[in-house]
């Protein structure tokens, strides 16, 4: 029987390695190569794959499968997130920074399934029972009927779970537990896949909802093997600033809902407090005539939100001016940068630049283009944008302002709060009487006129004036 070879697992991406290095090659990590133990191969282990196996039951597209019921928990924000409610059988992994309030979270979730009807068990491996009594008596959950439970041990939970066939369960977390029949240490590459692939099996075969609590790495991403995101069903982000007291549950992978649909909380000392309308909580300490701040227009998931984008501009003593971004992405502001000097004359040379999203927000989307680049030209000339206009719409490497998706909800969230007027591009043509009609709703925008400059330097111009 051969011998086997020990292997080397980094804890970032998963890759496997034959001997040790400082270096992941496969993702550039240092010091991630943990030590793992392949499975023996050899005679029987050969003889059991060429073995065949039992026939699987085929079916047609066209089944007759009843879609998969949900439960409410009465927390809109949570249900928008998870697709419209829990759905049974299901796998959520929930990831966040440490001390951002997802055990708040989950137990306040929890609770509100019990209240529900759901059978709910809350087993923590971070805290005693005593500490999770503690904070819920603090939310004001102490007569919620969830049970809890403390153990580390995956055999134990598991024969916990197997005699009280709960229908929802929480995991905190996920990197604490350990199974005997692996030999490696407790958050360990092979150990988290190991339990993983057991909670998410008993999830399947007994029909109840796990819900996992990752730990995440100093990038931001849930520490682990990403096959465990693969493994379920909903990837969950609990994201905000210490700072700031609100609060974004972003869904990253959703198999029964939308991808990228964010809910809103409000961190108070009573627990986690639902955001029904984040545009106007994100805009609530605006300035009226500031310049370096523009009102974008943006869509998260399915809900347009709308979001305040502030800029800086300083003469830099520094041979190497700064770029400080927070809440955007680096590499855009730096392209955004320099189509504005190349195409619109407008040079940051010698200046350093710094952006924030007011309140917490991350924006990723390319919509935010040419907001960005009016806090930037309106911070570095000192005049302030209008107080009464929203910006939106991708700018092109030829300085060119390209239409972006659901300008309509755009424009109708921005005259919900009495906004007036729109800097945008031009929404695509459509062909048939539909299309026209479709324009002209965009256009209009309820009682919204909508401004559509061709290109980067038109827009500068007329903002801004001719330069």
């Amino acid at each position: 029987m051969a011998k086997p070879v020990t292997q080397f697992v980094c804890a970032e991406c998963g890759a496997l390695h034959r001997k040790w290095a400082g270096r992941c090659e496969a993702c550039g990590a240092w010091n991630t190569l943990q030590e793992e133990k392949p499975l023996a191969t050899g005679p029987a282990g050969r003889a059991l794959g060429a073995a065949r196996g039992a026939q699987v039951a085929l079916s047609g597209l066209a089944g007759t499968d009843a879609e998969e019921p949900r439960t409410l928990s009465g927390l809109a924000e949570l249900d928008r997130v998870l697709g419209g409610g829990l759905v049974a059988g299901s796998a959520i992994l929930v990831g966040g920074d440490p001390g951002i309030g997802k055990s708040t979270l989950l137990l306040q979730a929890a609770a509100a399934f019990a209240s529900r009807g759901l059978d709910a068990i809350y087993i923590s491996g971070e805290e005693a029972s005593r500490q999770v009594r503690m904070r819920a008596r603090r939310l004001g959950l102490s007569q919620a009927p969830v049970r809890l439970g403390a153990e580390t041990a995956l055999r134990n939970v598991l024969g916990t779970l197997e005699a009280e066939r709960p229908q929802l369960v929480v995991i905190d977390s996920i990197q604490t537990l350990w199974s005997d029949m692996i030999e490696a240490a407790p958050g360990s590459v092979s150990q988290v896949r190991a339990v993983a692939h057991e909670l998410v099996r008993f999830a399947k075969e007994r029909g109840a909802a796990v819900v996992l609590v990752g730990h995440v790495t100093k990038e931001g991403q849930i520490a682990g093997p990403r096959v465990v995101e693969h493994m379920v069903d909903t990837v969950l982000y609990f994201e905000g600033e210490r700072g700031h007291q609100f609060r974004i549950l972003r869904a990253v992978k959703n198999r029964f809902g939308p991808a990228d649909e964010i809910g809103v909380f409000e961190m108070t000392g009573a627990g986690l407090a639902e955001v029904s309308n984040p545009s106007a909580l994100f805009l609530s300490q605006r300035g009226q005539r500031v310049p370096g701040s523009a009102v974008f227009a943006g869509i998260e998931g399915t809900r347009p939100v709308l979001t305040e984008i502030q800029a800086l501009v300083a003469p830099s003593s520094l041979g190497s001016p700064r770029r400080t971004v927070v809440g955007l992405d680096a590499g855009r502001v730096s392209t955004i940068l320099a189509v504005l000097e190349a195409r619109a004359g407008i040079a940051f040379a010698g200046l350093d630049v710094f952006l924030n999203v007011a309140g917490g927000l991350k924006v990723m989307e390319p919509a935010a283009d040419l907001a960005i680049a009016a806090a930037l030209v309106s911070a570095r000339e000192d005049s302030a944008l209008p107080p009464d206009a929203v910006i939106f719409g991708e700018i092109s490497l030829s300085g060119a302002l390209r239409a972006v998706g659901q300008a309509e909800n755009r424009l109708k969230e921005a005259g919900k709060l009495g906004f007036s007027r729109a800097f945008g591009p031009a929404p695509p043509r459509r062909g048939g009487p539909d299309g026209k009609a479709a324009e002209a709703r965009t256009a209009a925008g309820g009682a919204i006129a909508l401004e559509s400059p061709p290109d980067l330097p038109s827009f500068v111009a007329q903002v801004f004036g001719p330069r």
